[in-house]
């Protein structure tokens, strides 16, 4: 079963209004910015996975041509 992709969506809002709280502004930029965050982070571990288990089926392939040999 392949697992499902959590969707992350970020918007873009326009400059906001004076009437608007700096906290809140604040907040809504780290919420932003975290998941901006994540979505890097998550792309990285999966390269290096990636990577990783490349190099293993190089190894494992390379190992069984010796072992055949």
């Amino acid at each position: 079963m392949k697992p499902q992709r959590e969707r992350i969506r970020i918007d873009v809002l326009p400059p906001s209004d004076a009437s608007e709280e700096e906290a809140v502004r604040m907040r809504i930029a780290d919420e932003a910015i975290m998941a901006l965050a994540r979505l890097i982070g998550r792309q990285m571990a999966r390269e290096q996975f990636q990577k990783k288990m490349a190099l293993e089926r190089r190894s494992n392939k390379a190992r069984k041509q010796t072992i055949e040999s």
